[in-house]
C-alpha cells in the first residue's frame, strides 16, 4: 500500500517537442508496484499546452483545477473545468491547453503502467 500527497511527488518539466510550460508529477507508478495503471498529475501554467499528438494507448483524465481545453482530432477545442473527466482513445489525436492567462490548469492523467 502507498499513500502520498501530491506535493511530495517531485515535479519534472515536460520536455517533449510541442509542449510548453508543463510539469508532470508521478505519485503512483510502476516503481510503486502498480500492476496496471500509473497516475500522473500535469500542471499547465498560464500559456501552457501539451503536444498535439497521438499514441497507441488510452488515457483517462480528471480535471482538478483551472480552466482548460482539449483539442480533438478534428481540431475542435472542447472546454474543461474542475470535476470534468475526459477519455482519450488509442490513436486519437489530442492536445491539452490552459485556457487561463492567470491560473494553472491541473489534471490527473491515468495511463497503462507500461506507457508511464
Amino acid at each position: 500500500m502507498k499513500i502520498i500527497n501530491i506535493n511530495d511527488a517531485p515535479a519534472q518539466a515536460v520536455t517533449m517537442e510541442g509542449a510548453a510550460h508543463v510539469t508532470k508529477r508521478l505519485p503512483i507508478g510502476k516503481a510503486d508496484g502498480s500492476p496496471s495503471f500509473s497516475a500522473r498529475v500535469f500542471t499547465l501554467a498560464p500559456g501552457g499546452y501539451t503536444p498535439y499528438h497521438e499514441h497507441a494507448w488510452e488515457h483517462l483524465n480528471y480535471i482538478i483545477a483551472g480552466k482548460g481545453e482539449l483539442l480533438d482530432a478534428d481540431g475542435q477545442a472542447r472546454p474543461l473545468q474542475p470535476g470534468d473527466f475526459a477519455l482519450v482513445q488509442p490513436g486519437e489525436k489530442h492536445q491539452y491547453r490552459n485556457a487561463s492567462a492567470t491560473a494553472s490548469f491541473i489534471m490527473i492523467c491515468a495511463v497503462p503502467s507500461e506507457y508511464e
